[in-house]
């Protein structure tokens, strides 16, 4: 799941993963800022850095993959290349872009209340300057070209972008 920050990505992936349990189907979501707290507590999000933290999440997600866990991974991946990497590595791979507006986007970053380890007051640090890594404004997000699905969180909500997942996803994987 890719997405700019504040786009949704983790309270659609937390519906997601509840969804798919009720049909009794185990899932376990990989987060980005968790596995980044762990392996980077003082992270400076440059190039290599992200490189390191999206290479050993897709490592982690192949293993879970390996022992019959479905994996919802949930990190901006800024990079097309990230998220090939992870096309290529994983044997059954859907990405799924959630499109949401800079400015939508903006709004809910200045909202967000910390329930994770997701980074706050990322959009107003790169305003101010005191950030020069914050994907969309001061280094680039590479839109998906070839999403399999896409769907919009600046008109729809978590839930309904989760059920909107799941069912383009269910028969494929399911």
């Amino acid at each position: 799941m890719t997405g700019l920050p504040g786009s949704g990505k983790s309270a659609i992936a937390r519906r997601l993963r509840a969804k798919l349990h009720s049909r009794g189907v185990h899932s376990q979501i990989l987060s980005t800022d968790d596995l980044r707290r762990v392996m980077t507590p003082n992270p400076t999000y440059n190039e290599e850095e992200r490189e390191r933290v999206y290479a050993t999440i897709v490592y982690i997600a192949d293993i879970l993959n390996q022992n019959g866990v479905n994996v919802i991974i949930d990190g901006t991946g800024n990079r097309r290349k990230y998220r090939e990497f992870a096309w290529k590595t994983l044997k059954k791979f859907a990405l799924i872009y959630v499109r949401c507006p800079l400015e939508v986007c903006v709004q809910r970053e200045r909202r967000r209340v910390r329930r994770s380890s997701a980074p706050t007051e990322i959009y107003q640090k790169a305003f101010d300057g005191r950030s020069t890594t914050v994907p969309g404004i001061n280094v680039p997000y590479e839109e998906p070209l070839d999403a399999e699905v896409v769907v919009d969180s600046g008109s729809m909500g978590a839930s309904e972008c989760a059920e909107e997942i799941l069912h383009q996803l269910w028969n494929r994987f399911f």
